[in-house]
């Protein structure tokens, strides 16, 4: 799907810090950023994903780019902020006007539960139970989320990834590879699964 990005950067999101709304396209007037949309702030697979996008951080910093993270409710904000889960500004996206233009999809009742138990879903689940990354299930579970790089003065988009299950996310190194940019981190090795039994 196309984006607009003028009617994107009208929306507006609210900042965890100040609770002040901005405007989404302020956050990347003066630089690039990667936005990466949280599915809930207490989902498991998104804390342990949020850990694994800010291993990034100092080298998006470094080369001018902001990583952002934006939930879709509050719900969860607190204890996810506590754990440390995340490295760059944190917003809100209240209306969840950005996650419907951007075509992150909500699950059904009866779509769900397919979703969240899948094999790549378990696998993320186990690696994150095993680096110590709990989850709960508050707030809204039935919300899907992705990423979005744009690059600075809102020139175009570098990238617009669309979760299809919760365990989809991005590669650190397809982040890196779409900002030109080298990193000098290492990403974290997702367990193999068979049907029961997952190993590191």
């Amino acid at each position: 799907m196309s984006i607009q990005l003028d009617k994107l950067s009208s929306n507006t999101v609210k900042s965890s810090v100040s609770g002040e709304h901005v405007e989404l396209g302020s956050l990347w007037k003066d630089k690039t950023v990667v936005m990466f949309f949280l599915r809930r702030f207490g989902c498991q697979i998104c804390r342990w994903a949020a850990a694994e996008v800010s291993k990034l951080e100092k080298d998006l910093r470094e080369n001018g780019v902001a990583l952002i993270g934006i939930g879709p409710e509050e719900t969860g904000l607190q204890e996810f902020k506590d754990g440390g889960f995340f490295k760059g500004e944190i917003y809100i996206d209240e209306k969840k006007q950005c996650y419907k233009e951007l075509g992150f999809k909500r699950y059904n009742a009866i779509n769900v539960l397919p979703a969240a138990l899948g094999k790549k879903v378990r696998e993320i689940a186990s690696k994150a139970s095993n680096e110590g990354i709990q989850g709960n299930f508050s707030g809204d579970l039935l919300q899907s989320g992705g990423m979005l790089i744009v690059a600075k003065g809102g020139e175009k988009v570098l990238l617009h990834f669309i979760q299809e299950t919760p365990g989809d996310l991005v590669s650190l190194e397809d982040i890196t590879k779409v900002l030109g940019i080298s990193a000098s981190v290492q990403a974290g090795v997702k367990p193999q699964c068979n049907d029961d039994v997952c190993t590191r």
